[in-house]
């Protein structure tokens, strides 16, 4: 049983009439005809009488009648769900990113894409760099953003925006030297965090071994560790657009320690199926080039 053949019984049943009938539908009448015999057969049922030239529903017509009816109304309704996502009139969009994003850069972003395609439904996870790449490997999030580059062959990797990582510290320093660094009490973000690397790797770069920091806290967020620098407890660096404000009020102050800026990735499964939703999102990031006075 298909589709074409119940649109061809109820068009005959609505007009009592094959050749009618295949006219509307624009098939021949031995396609009506046959579509009508075929179901017929099949089910060994007889849908019509006929009665002298014309045609009248039997009483399995008449039940059968409403049954295909609604068929085909359920199918008209999947094709035009299919039409709607197609279209962003509908649908739902999965993303993960890390927390400087997520909290920081991401949100306006979002606004504009939910004031352009206000039918999506957007799902946010927050997670650490490796963690949001956990989660688009498993198929968890269509879409990650992440602070970090990840290494892994299963994932495309392409930068989306970029961010100036800055030192900061409750009291102003005149110069950070390596033997500053490494006495200095540091507040520091989780292994795995995006942030983390990166001071990690400039520490490198200067000739130390991050193993050699005095590492006072390790916290999970990013509003963790600039609430323990603004409380005196040791210096942290975080990104610009999260101490920016702190700075400006100078309940904080920058230090003098050149950090190269940082890209922001956008990260997705090279084999999984790749939504038109995702690609709007990453074309309303694309034209979104306002930014905050403070970043660098």
């Amino acid at each position: 049983m298909t589709l074409e053949q119940l649109r061809i019984f109820v068009e005959v049943a609505r007009r009592e009439h094959v050749t009618r009938a295949a006219q509307a539908l624009n098939v021949t009448q031995s396609a009506a005809s046959g579509a009508i015999a075929a179901l017929e057969a099949r089910h060994d049922v007889k849908l019509f009488h006929r009665v002298g030239r014309g045609i009248e529903l039997t009483d399995a017509g008449r039940m059968f009648l409403e049954e295909a009816q609604a068929v085909l109304a359920r199918a008209a309704s999947a094709e035009q769900a299919l039409a709607d996502y197609g279209g962003l009139k509908r649908g739902t969009l999965r993303l993960v990113a890390s927390q400087t994003i997520a909290g920081y850069w991401l949100p306006e972003r979002l606004a504009v894409f939910h004031r352009r395609y206000p039918g999506i439904e957007l799902s946010v996870a927050i997670d650490n760099t490796e963690g949001a790449a956990r989660a688009v490997l498993l198929g968890d999030a269509e879409l990650g953003l992440i602070e970090g580059a990840i290494d892994d062959p299963a994932l495309a990797q392409w930068p989306v925006a970029k961010d100036r990582m800055v030192m900061v510290g409750p009291k102003p320093v005149e110069a950070v030297t390596n033997d500053w660094l490494a006495g200095a009490p540091w507040i520091m973000r989780e292994g795995g965090s995006g942030t983390r690397s990166t001071f990690e790797a400039a520490v490198r770069d200067r000739g130390l071994d991050p193993a050699a920091l005095n590492i006072a806290l390790t916290l999970p967020s990013n509003e963790a560790v600039l609430a323990a620098v603004r409380a005196g407890v040791g210096h942290g660096v975080l990104s610009a657009l999260v101490v920016g404000p702190s700075i400006e009020a100078r309940a904080l102050h920058a230090l003098p320690f050149h950090l190269p800026e940082r890209p922001f990735f956008g990260i997705r499964h090279k084999e999984r199926y790749r939504g038109k939703a995702g690609d709007a999102l990453l074309g309303v990031i694309k034209a979104y080039d306002q930014q905050p006075d403070w970043v660098i």
